[in-house]
């Protein structure tokens, strides 16, 4: 395959670039949210409060001053931030009510899609692995189904089946920085294989077809609650605002100024809340995948979450990858597996999908952008260097 056109920013190329007086990047959307993968969870989770001050008015509601209202609450796993400007057809006690709707669909979904509880469906369908097809309900089929594809696209570095690794790599409550040996990697790992699942829409049924094979969209299912909470916040009447869920977000419209929502990358080896660059987002989704989250260093080699589903091991070709798509579900799929193939097997794959950008740090702290992205990025400053 022809390698498609590229922009490739290197460290050097950046720092004579980058002005001295340029500002420091701005926290993800304006300051109005915790950074994405470093969010605090509220003691208030669910409520939205109202900013004091009106935003400047826009034409289309110029006899009503717009005010911004944010909220927070928790939801699959993670932090969730909203911020909206009222309009004609809600005030500020109406955007709150909409901020409890969104949260409430994101904990629908999270109750959907899970395999903590026994009785979860994609539990059972785990369960039954090897032995038969289990129910499973449309919505779920549709996400899983989205996530086989984007195995086939991605040659199979994003994979469902990466749960059948579960416990060998411990990065979350169980935090263990005791890598696993290589022999006990090697016996799990020929159960990680996305051909393994097969969906039939017609029975309504999902089969694993191999016995000890387990999934999780855990790499995917938030993405998908993002859409569906902006799907709410729309269907309330708010046409400008943003939701995020960790390193998950979507924007809506523009801010009533006229300008585009902005959210900052994060600096990979910089401190926690610190940015490089920033990225125009309205009306499209942003996900980051970054190997400082989740992660520790062990023998003067960082371990992280991101595990490539060919060896077994973290992937080491990145340090980010953040994604411009259309929907949340689309860019939380991609990044993991554009992380894997590396940035430039990555931007070749982002390239040939339809209104899909990227921005990548690899593992030298060069930074790598698609054409999508051209006039939409501003580089602030060149990542920290670090291990």
């Amino acid at each position: 395959m022809a390698k498609p056109p590229r922009e490739r920013l290197l460290f050097a190329a950046l720092a004579s670039l980058l002005c001295a007086g340029c500002p420091d990047a701005p926290p993800l959307v304006e300051a109005a949210a915790p950074s994405a993968r470093n969010a605090p969870v509220p003691s208030d989770a669910g409520s939205a409060t109202a900013t004091s001050e009106p935003a400047a008015v826009d034409a289309a509601a110029a006899h009503t001053a717009r005010v911004r209202v944010t909220g927070e609450g928790k939801a699959m796993g993670t932090h969730l931030a909203f911020a909206a400007y009222t309009n004609d057809r809600l005030d500020e006690a109406g955007v709150r009510r909409a901020f409890d709707a969104a949260i409430a669909e994101m904990k629908r979904v999270e109750n959907l899609m899970t395999t903590w509880r026994e009785d979860a469906q994609l539990a059972k369908v785990n369960a039954a692995a090897g032995k038969g097809p289990v129910a499973v309900d449309a919505e779920t089929r549709h996400v899983i189904n989205v996530a086989l594809q984007t195995s086939v696209m991605s040659q199979g570095t994003f994979d469902i089946t990466f749960e059948s690794l579960h416990g060998l790599w411990k990065f979350d409550q169980d935090l263990d920085p005791t890598p696993p040996t290589a022999a006990a990697i090697k016996a799990l790992l020929p159960r990680v294989n996305y051909k393994f699942i097969k969906v039939d829409d017609d029975k309504g049924t999902v089969f694993i077809t191999k016995a000890g094979t387990k999934m999780s969209l855990g790499g995917i299912a938030k993405g998908y609650g993002v859409d569906r909470a902006a799907k709410v916040l729309k269907e309330a009447g708010l046409d400008s605002f943003y939701v995020q869920a960790g390193g998950d977000l979507y924007t809506a419209g523009r801010k009533p100024d006229g300008s585009e929502w902005s959210a900052g990358i994060r600096d990979p080896r910089g401190e926690a809340g610190s940015y490089f660059g920033r990225l125009l987002v309205s009306d499209h989704a942003f996900s980051t995948a970054g190997d400082y989250e989740r992660a520790y260093v062990v023998g003067g080699k960082r371990y992280h979450h991101i595990i490539d589903p060919r060896t077994g091991y973290p992937a080491t070709a990145c340090r980010s990858v953040t994604i411009w798509a259309k929907t949340a579900l689309q860019a939380d799929a991609i990044d993991d597996a554009v992380f894997i193939l590396g940035p430039e097997r990555g931007i070749a794959l982002v390239e040939t999908l339809d209104d899909v950008g990227a921005v990548v740090v690899d593992a030298k702290n060069s930074v790598w952008i698609s054409n999508r992205l051209k006039g939409k990025l501003t580089i602030d400053r060149v990542p920290s260097e670090g291990l």
